[in-house]
């Protein structure tokens, strides 16, 4: 049997990155952990990670090159942009500046796009955290929680199209439908946000029901490379759901990854939230 090459896992934040390298590891590979600077998360350190700030390129490939790495996985949350132009980085920043600066610019799918290309100049194989890692792919249909009722998935055809209209503008990956009204859209300030502004618009009385009503859908863009940024939730989706007083999430299956799967289904059993795997395209429910 031929040993593969390492795999590099350039790790923002959340806990994704963690979870992929774990599956990298349990399929025998030999995984280079790169840490981003202010954005991993600190458990990451149980993985010996190099940490590199935005201004540390030429560092990051000469790392990449010296271990052997080939394929590189991106992924985790990053919560600021880099603006190189204000940085004084190391040389192998410096003269790939200008790919990188014409990379910033642009809506998010155009800057992976091109970061993407950047790492490919440099000889490396940019795979996707699901190929890597294909338990944390979300399945289709009924996964946990009570099944959804007739109104829940009217309500989550609604947001499957307003989500579908975000995506064509680049603009978010996410949607809440309440009561055959679209309520919420995600912007930049992710999911999370969403969430809790959907729950102060319970409190405050702009959002109505008897009981808990609506469905939160989240779906990767049309366009997307699902190996750069393939969206993602995780146990605090359900609990932030759960308190926005939503019946439901809905995630686009094959194209949406679970983070700590078991916690999820457990905590939609005990909150009485429902997970729902849907394809585009199709009629939820159906």
């Amino acid at each position: 049997m031929v040993k593969q090459a390492p795999i590099a896992v350039i790790a923002g934040g959340g806990d994704l990155p963690g979870l992929v390298i774990r599956s990298a590891m349990a399929q025998g590979r030999e995984v280079v952990t790169i840490a981003i600077k202010g954005e991993a998360d600190a458990s990451l350190s149980a993985f010996n990670p190099v940490e590199l700030g935005w201004g540390q390129i030429g560092k990051l490939f000469s790392t990449l090159k010296s271990k052997g790495v080939r394929d590189v996985v991106l992924i985790g949350g990053v919560q600021r942009r880099p603006d190189f132009t204000s940085i004084l980085g190391d040389f192998g920043t410096m003269w790939r500046l200008p790919r990188i600066i014409a990379a910033v610019v642009g809506g998010d799918d155009h800057l992976l796009v091109k970061v993407a290309g950047i790492f490919e100049r440099e000889g490396l194989h940019v795979v996707g955290a699901h190929e890597v890692a294909p338990e944390l792919v979300a399945s289709p249909g009924h996964v946990a929680g009570p099944k959804p009722s007739r109104k829940a998935l009217s309500d989550m055809t609604l947001a499957i199209e307003a989500v579908d209209a975000l995506g064509r503008l680049d603009i978010g990956q996410g949607a809440i439908a309440v009561n055959a009204r679209v309520v919420a859209v995600e912007g930049a300030e992710g999911t999370d946000a969403m969430l809790e502004r959907v729950a102060a618009l319970r409190e405050n009385g702009r959002v109505r029901s008897k009981g808990a009503a609506g469905v939160l859908v989240k779906c990767s863009k049309p366009q997307q490379d699902l190996r750069l940024d393939m969206p993602g939730i995780g146990p605090q989706t359900i609990r932030k759901a759960a308190e926005a007083q939503l019946q439901g999430v809905c995630v686009e299956a094959g194209r949406v990854l679970v983070a700590h799967r078991d916690e999820v289904e457990r905590l939609c059993d005990e909150l009485g939230v429902f997970l729902y795997g849907c394809t585009r395209g199709e009629e939820a429910g159906t």
